[in-house]
């Protein structure tokens, strides 16, 4: 083979290699783009401050979660070394897939139990493709397991049966904030007046900016259209801090709402938020994570 011959032959060879690597690099770019890119840790956790978060947990986590309240009041005596008044909450919550949870937990203070579902049901995607929003389903059901001192107060066991039904919808606007509005429905059981609804609507609002490394500030409000008429009540509002630690959740908060069951700080809460005893509670949420599936820990 003459030489000219020899280095057209080459020059053609590396011609069509380079094509062809171009070709594939070109198709791996466009399956690239085909995968969806979903938006992660909206809010980091199940909950905002007082209320539940798009956020549901992976397949196979197990949350230990306690939630605290303490208030004082205008009383001389006192029940608690550290505050006037302490309710708790106590409660597992678990992934049964990565977009559909459950969670059964009991309150000291006003002897409710309660459990809740929660499903992902639509996800924020990054760029102009997708949806722009996240949704998450969440229903929860509550028993309240105090005796009933009024013998006008009916005390079936419909009765004491509340529900509620959200619409949890949210946006991450940016790397460190996040905005989430829950239209809300309420069905009480329990009636303490005719005047009374048992039926409520109301609209949640939230927020998370991170402020750096693992804390962020949480803040949180809920209005409803048509409170209880046989007592004042004020929407809850709640102003916090939340720290990750490794496997533990760390949540601060400054709230005029005592309950932690949904229909009950919604709708119930007694306090406007002020300085003025019993108004101002300061709430204190502890989640321990439990890593049931091999290699959950490292995603």
């Amino acid at each position: 083979m003459k030489a000219k011959e020899l280095l057209l032959y080459l020059f053609l060879a590396c011609g069509t290699n380079s094509m062809f690597a171009q070709d594939l690099l070109g198709i791996l770019d466009e399956e690239q783009q085909a995968i969806p890119q979903y938006a992660e840790a909206s809010f980091k956790f199940s909950r905002i401050a007082i209320g539940h978060s798009i956020e549901t947990r992976k397949k196979g986590i197990l949350d230990i979660f306690v939630a605290n309240r303490f208030w004082n009041t205008p009383a001389d005596r006192t029940q608690s070394f550290v505050a006037d008044r302490l309710s708790t909450r106590i409660a597992l919550e678990y992934g049964i897939s990565d977009r559909f949870m459950m969670g059964f937990g009991g309150t000291t203070w006003d002897g409710l139990f309660d459990g809740f579902l929660k499903y992902k049901l639509i996800r924020q995607q990054k760029g102009n493709k997708g949806s722009p929003f996240t949704v998450t389903l969440f229903q929860n059901a509550s028993y309240f397991s105090e005796a009933v001192s009024n013998p006008a107060v009916e005390d079936d066991l419909s009765d004491r049966l509340s529900f509620t039904s959200q619409l949890l919808i949210a946006k991450k606007l940016s790397p460190n904030f996040s905005l989430q509005i829950s239209p809300t429905f309420i069905r009480r059981g329990m009636s303490y007046s005719e005047a009374d609804p048992q039926n409520h609507f109301a609209i949640g609002f939230g927020g998370r900016y991170k402020l750096g490394g693992h804390v962020s500030f949480v803040s949180e409000y809920y209005y409803t259209t048509n409170p209880i008429e046989s007592f004042d009540t004020y929407g809850p509002f709640a102003l916090g801090v939340n720290w990750e630690i490794g496997d533990v959740m760390l949540q601060f908060m400054l709230t005029n709402a005592v309950n932690m069951v949904e229909d009950a700080f919604i709708a119930q809460t007694r306090n406007n938020f002020n300085f003025r005893n019993p108004n101002l509670n300061f709430g204190f949420n502890a989640t321990y994570i439990i890593h049931f599936k091999r290699g959950l820990k490292n995603k």
